[in-house]
C-alpha cells in the first residue's frame, strides 16, 4: 500500500508516544529540501529506550509495507535515523539531541501539530 507522507507521519507519531518517547516533534520541511515532508524528532530516556523506540518504529513499518529506505547509526544508540522516504525520523539519546539541535538548524520548518495523535 501507498501511505502519503502525513499517514506515515500520524503512524510514527503514534508508535513513538506508545513507546513513551519524549519530547517529540514535526517539522513540515515541504518546500525546504528535496529529501522529505517531515522531519520527527524525539528521545528515548537511555540507549535501551532509544533502540525501543527504533525497533517498534521499524517492525510496524514493515509490518505496513512501508518502504524503509535507511537506518543510520542504531549501532551507537546515541542518535538512530529512520527514513522512511517522505518521512525521516531521528531517535535521539538527550544529549546527542542537545548536542546537534536539528530544530534550530532546520528553524525555517514549522512545528507541524501533531497534538491530535498524542496521549
Amino acid at each position: 500500500m501507498k501511505y502519503t507522507s502525513e499517514q506515515i507521519l500520524e503512524k510514527v507519531i503514534l508508535i513513538t508516544d506508545d513507546k513513551l518517547a519524549q519530547d517529540t516533534v514535526a517539522l513540515d520541511v515541504r518546500g525546504l529540501t528535496p529529501i522529505a515532508d517531515f522531519f520527527v524528532i524525539t528521545q528515548g530516556k537511555n540507549e535501551k529506550h532509544v533502540d525501543a523506540i527504533v525497533q517498534a518504529v521499524l517492525e510496524e513499518a514493515h509490518k505496513q509495507g512501508m518502504d524503509v529506505k535507511n537506518i543510520e547509526g542504531r549501532d551507537t544508540g546515541k542518535w538512530t535515523l529512520i527514513d522512511l522516504n517522505d518521512v525521516i525520523v531521528h531517535v535521539f539519546y538527550p544529549s546527542e539531541r542537545e548536542h546537534y539541535q536539528l530544530e534550530k538548524l532546520w528553524h525555517d520548518a514549522p512545528l507541524y501539530d501533531i497534538a491530535k495523535w498524542v496521549n
